[in-house]
């Protein structure tokens, strides 16, 4: 089990792809920029604030598994 779950993290790892997270009204105004320097600024704050909530749900994941394991390992004992 902790084998293909460490697969499947370095397969996730590896073949990760780039998203340029913008909405239809935002790509319009920002395309018509010389240099595109803002619409990269937005893209990169808007893939920010996605990760946020993956690491909170990451981290509360990792915290109950964590207690799950201490109480079967007390519960054997």
């Amino acid at each position: 089990m902790k084998i293909k779950f460490f697969f499947i993290i370095i397969l996730l790892l590896f073949f990760s792809a780039s998203a340029d997270a913008q909405c239809a009204m935002c790509r319009a105004v920002l395309e018509s920029e010389e240099g595109q320097k803002t619409a990269k600024g937005i893209n990169n704050g808007i893939v920010y604030l996605m990760i946020i909530p993956y690491v909170l749900v990451g981290a509360v994941g990792y915290f109950v598994y964590r207690n799950k394991k201490k109480s079967k390992i007390s519960k054997e004992q």
